[in-house]
C-alpha cells in the first residue's frame, strides 16, 4: 500500500519544517510539499493530488473552507483537514458540513496529528473529541425531519413558545410538544436552547426564510 501523501497549507516555515521531519520518520505517511497560502493551494492540489491537505487558518476560516469544499473538483482523492489553534463548536459543525474530514489542534501532541492524518487518509472522519463527531452524525439525521418538524424548528429559532407556534401553524400546543419530542430524538439535541442555536443547521435555509417571512 502506498503511503498517505500530505500537502500542507501553512504560513509558518518552521512549522512546515517540523511537519516534514515528523512525516519523514513514518513509513505510512509522506510529505508531499507545502504552500504558504490558499491561493497557491488550489494549483498545488490539482498538480500533486495529495491524499490529505492540511490547512491552517492564516488566510481565515472562510477561505480554508472554500478550499476544502473545492477539493473534489481539483482532486477526487484529496481530503481536507483543518489545522487550528482553536475552533468554536458551531464553526466545527459548519466545517464538517462543508466537507472537512478532520479538525486537529496545533496544541495536541504529535501522535494525535499522525493519527488524524492516518484516519482521514483512510477515508474516515477524525477529531480529538470523538463526541463532537458523534454529535455531528446525529445531526445529519435531521435530514429525516418532516416538513412540519422543520417548520417547528424554524419558529423556535424566532423565539416562539409552544402556544405561539401552535397558533402560527394552526395546530394544538399538544401537537407541538409531540413534534418537539420527535425533533429531539432525531437530532440528539437536548433542549430548546440547543435547538435555537443549531436550528439553521437543521433546516434548509430557503425553507427557513420562507417560514420566517410567512410568520412575520
Amino acid at each position: 500500500m502506498n503511503p498517505i501523501s500530505v500537502l500542507a497549507c501553512e504560513a509558518q516555515p518552521i512549522v512546515v519544517e517540523g511537519l516534514e521531519k515528523v512525516l519523514a520518520a513514518c513509513d505510512d505517511l509522506t510529505f508531499a510539499g507545502s504552500v504558504r497560502n490558499i491561493g497557491e493551494a488550489f494549483e498545488a492540489v490539482s498538480r500533486i493530488r495529495p491524499d490529505v491537505v492540511l490547512v491552517d487558518l492564516s488566510s481565515g476560516l472562510a477561505s480554508a473552507l472554500r478550499l476544502i469544499a473545492s477539493l473534489k473538483a481539483s482532486s477526487t482523492v484529496s481530503q481536507g483537514i483543518l489545522w487550528v489553534v482553536d475552533l468554536p463548536e458551531i464553526e466545527t459543525f459548519r466545517a464538517l458540513q462543508m466537507g472537512v474530514r478532520g479538525i486537529v489542534r496545533k496544541t495536541l501532541p504529535v501522535p494525535n496529528l499522525l493519527e488524524c492524518l492516518r484516519v482521514v487518509g483512510s477515508g474516515q472522519v477524525w477529531m480529538d473529541d470523538s463526541e463532537q463527531v458523534n454529535t455531528f452524525f446525529q445531526r445529519k439525521e435531521a435530514s429525516r425531519l418532516t416538513p412540519r418538524e422543520k417548520q417547528v424548528v424554524s419558529l423556535i429559532c424566532r423565539g416562539m413558545k409552544n402556544k405561539q407556534i401552535a397558533e402560527n401553524l394552526h395546530i394544538t400546543p399538544g401537537t407541538v410538544k409531540v413534534h418537539l419530542m420527535h425533533i429531539f430524538e432525531k437530532t440528539g439535541l437536548k433542549d430548546r436552547l440547543a435547538l435555537a442555536v443549531h436550528g439553521r443547521e437543521l433546516v434548509d435555509i430557503e425553507q427557513f426564510k420562507e417560514v420566517s417571512t410567512a410568520s412575520s
